[in-house]
């Protein structure tokens, strides 16, 4: 690797004013990662490699075997993937790394100071979904250090978060409006955060976080790592790399024989179909061969209610998460789907980032998404960490227009979507249904708790949910 850009040809699709910023781009092109690699060949602390190891994670996939090297060095760094690739280690390993826990060489010098248990490692998120996984994955790599992590954000009581931060925690991760509301009330302390990471800075561009994100970064040191991650890179998140980064290396992972904008290892599927008929249609289909746990991503919050709702008359093990529901119902959807207890998860996009679920195989689009890039933030939701999924969208007759669009942006090459029912024959051919299949799951096959077999909490606090 070069450290002079001049050197380093820009690729195609990344934006010049990124360019402009860069020490250097590195991407998957020039990275060659031995497939015998493991953590410890980066330099991770032996205790982060050991609790990764307990998980079965030992080999970095290719945009944390980038951004390793970087980020341990200290360096900021704008990583630029696809969803599904792995890159919450690729931030998060280093952050874990530099940050310090009770007993720990070094504690004894915060103490000193007075400011031992101030967080050291600022990870800021666009949705409640997403700072849950994130710091659910920090948590299972940290889980052999006595590192306190802390995930805040709104929807929830204030008093248990205060008591937490009022305990001390090392890493915080969190959504902008709850971090500025405790930061505003003084408890939480930013002014000795050493690592700031800033995850799917186009997401919070697009909920209008993109000043609240910069309220924070204003609040932590000058000297500071800052790490930002974002599919894509529009303007506005370009003039914030330029004001608060300090030359960023651009990481680009992106697999050379993946030149779509959706990654290679998902089978996706459009077909025409009547809305009076989907129902019966999705029923049909979600009794493929294979099929494990499924996202069925609809454009409303009363049509995801209503579909989930009809596919547990019909049997199925289906829960529904959107923007109605309060955070309790929405955390029990979420970890019922994780446990288990339910295989369909049915929502709205407020699910699209944030669900980290290695083995989901199927994502259904019930009506055709807005533009391309939800399309591509949906279908994501498959084909994670190594393996293949199948995404099928269902157009409706009046969304063909809107279609068409999406098609030729992505390329996919489906401008007319074949005419599909229930019964067509290529359905069940495409799909790998049984012949004979009915819209209802037989008996026999319920076996799964369904929603109630996971308690619902009651989390104190506002009941308000953002849009979904």
């Amino acid at each position: 690797m070069t450290q002079n850009s001049e050197h380093t040809p820009a690729p195609a699709d990344v934006d010049p004013q990124v360019v402009e910023i860069a020490e250097e781009i590195v991407t998957e092109e020039a990275v060659e990662t031995a497939p015998e690699q493991t953590f410890a060949d980066f330099g991770v602390h032996p205790a982060i490699v050991q609790a990764l190891e307990a998980k079965g994670i030992v080999h970095p996939f290719p945009i944390q075997a980038m951004t390793l090297p970087v980020a341990l060095g200290g360096h900021d760094i704008i990583g630029q993937a696809k969803t599904g690739t792995g890159k919450t280690l690729g931030f998060g390993i280093p952050a874990l790394q530099r940050a310090i826990g009770p007993g720990e060489p070094g504690w004894d010098k915060l103490e000193a100071k007075g400011s031992a248990g101030a967080p050291q490692a600022l990870i800021v998120a666009p949705t409640r979904e997403l700072a849950v996984q994130v710091a659910g994955d920090l948590t299972a790599a940290a889980a052999q250090r006595p590192l306190r992590i802390a995930t805040i954000y709104g929807g929830r009581a204030y008093e248990p978060q205060i008591e937490e931060l009022q305990r001390g925690v090392e890493v915080v991760v969190g959504t902008p409006g709850r971090l500025i509301d405790l930061m505003r009330q003084r408890h939480l302390r930013l002014d000795l955060v050493n690592t700031v990471v800033l995850d799917e800075a186009d997401e919070m561009l697009d909920l209008g976080f993109l000043p609240d994100v910069e309220t924070l970064l204003g609040a932590v040191p000058a000297v500071r790592q800052t790490m930002l991650f974002s599919a894509t890179m529009p303007g506005p998140v370009v003039a914030m790399a330029r004001r608060y980064m300090t030359q960023p290396t651009h990481i680009r992972a992106a697999d050379p024989e993946d030149e779509g904008l959706t990654k290679k290892d998902i089978r996706q599927l459009v077909y025409r179909a009547h809305h009076m008929d989907k129902d019966e249609l999705v029923a049909r289909a979600l009794q493929a061969e294979g099929r494990g746990r499924t996202i069925i991503f609809t454009r409303t919050k009363r049509t995801a209610a209503r579909v989930a709702d009809e596919l547990t008359a019909r049997g199925f093990a289906a829960g529904a998460l959107h923007g109605d529901l309060g955070q309790g119902a929405r955390e029990q959807a979420l970890r019922a789907f994780r446990n288990g207890k339910v295989d369909i998860l049915v929502a709205t996009d407020v699910a699209a980032r944030g669900i980290d679920v290695d083995d989901v195989t199927h994502v259904f689009n019930f009506q055709a998404p807005e533009d391309e890039k939800t399309y591509v933030h949906r279908v994501g939701r498959t084909g994670r960490a190594g393996n293949k999924g199948v995404a099928v969208t269902l157009v409706d007759w009046e969304d063909m227009p809107r279609w068409s669009l999406i098609d030729k942006a992505l390329g996919l090459g489906q401008p007319e979507p074949q005419e599909t029912y229930s019964s067509s024959p290529h359905l069940f051919a495409d799909l790998g249904i049984p012949k004979g299949t009915k819209g209802r799951l037989p008996k026999e096959k319920r076996v799964l708790e369904g929603l109630e077999g996971e308690v619902l909490e009651d989390l104190g606090g506002p009941e308000s949910a953002p849009r979904g």
